[in-house]
């Protein structure tokens, strides 16, 4: 039985990738220090004699070194999100992004870890006019948080290269599904709209609304780490996203219609650090991985919207 480590375990990410890893057969554990993952994300997972969890910061070397010895993959999902909240706090998300990754891996380094897979971010693309984003193009992280998620994909691609560990990133385009925290400044914005939205409030939009997103169910996401992992692939960044766009009037107008509902949005200035387009060219991760992003946008809000519901 292979033994899996999923930092951030009880975030919205995490807690879904542990799922499906338990379900195809394998030991997991879990780390979440409950500074943005929930308790409540894990109750399923504590129902599996396979599951352990420690709770701890990824910061914390001596309690990551414990807990990578013995294992064969490290998923390392664990981050301070949202731009926004990187251009409040850039100390906060630089620290726990960018040290914590550093300590993930050199705790994998010494456990002499096979595979090691990182959570990355579209955001390190900026707001370059070309679309769709290509892995090859250039970097602009334009907010600590994206310029956080650059150094955690170069680092670990550095680390297969130095520590002959197998590392891939995933540059995660709005990914999206149940568990995802609806509350809060900073939470995203399918989340939050279909709360309010439920509860009959209008959803605020920062700027004309017509920004887009390439949304990309958790399914998806899913299926490319664990494609990431077990394939023969190293020292290379991906892109996950479904290779399409929806604007946030879109977004609005869909969940109006899924929802029965016929609530006008409010619009807002744009908030600093935001991307005005996201586009994911996903042939690389076809290609290589074999991903196959099989749940649509239309399909994932279906399958989305009944845990808000409960």
């Amino acid at each position: 039985m292979p033994t899996a480590l999923v930092t951030g375990v009880a975030g919205f990410i995490g807690s879904n990738l542990a799922d499906a890893l338990l379900d195809r057969g394998y030991a997991v554990r879990g780390v979440d220090n409950f500074e943005t993952g929930r308790e409540q994300n894990l109750e399923a997972l504590h129902a599996d004699d396979d599951f352990t969890f420690h709770e701890a910061d990824i910061r914390d070397a001596e309690t990551i070194a414990d807990v990578t010895e013995g294992v064969d993959y490290v998923f390392h999902q664990a981050a301070v999100p949202s731009v926004p909240r990187s251009v409040e706090d850039p100390v906060t998300s630089t620290d726990a992004n960018c040290t914590g990754t550093a300590t993930v891996l050199d705790a994998a380094r010494k456990a002499d870890v096979d595979t090691a897979v990182v959570a990355s971010s579209s955001s390190i693309y900026g707001s370059t006019e070309q679309l769709p984003k290509v892995e090859s193009m250039t970097e602009q992280p334009e907010s600590p948080y994206a310029l956080s998620k650059y150094y955690t994909e170069k680092l670990a691609l550095q680390a297969g290269d130095l520590y002959n560990i197998d590392t891939t990133a995933l540059r995660y385009f709005n990914i999206f599904g149940p568990r995802q925290d609806p509350n809060g400044d900073y939470a995203a914005v399918i989340p939050k709209f279909i709360s309010l939205m439920l509860d009959g409030e209008r959803p605020v939009i920062y700027g004309d609304g017509e920004q887009s997103r390439d949304f990309t169910f958790i399914d998806n996401a899913v299926q490319a780490n664990i494609l990431a992992a077990e394939s023969d692939v190293t020292g290379e960044a991906f892109n996950v996203g479904c290779g399409g766009r929806v604007t946030i009037n879109e977004l609005v107008d869909t969940l109006n219609d899924v929802l029965d509902t016929d609530i006008d949005p409010v619009y807002d200035d744009p908030r600093p650090g935001d991307v005005r387009h996201s586009h994911a060219d996903i042939s690389k991760a076809e290609k290589l991985l074999g991903y196959d992003p099989d749940v649509s946008f239309a399909e994932g809000l279906e399958a989305t919207i009944p845990y808000y519901r409960g």
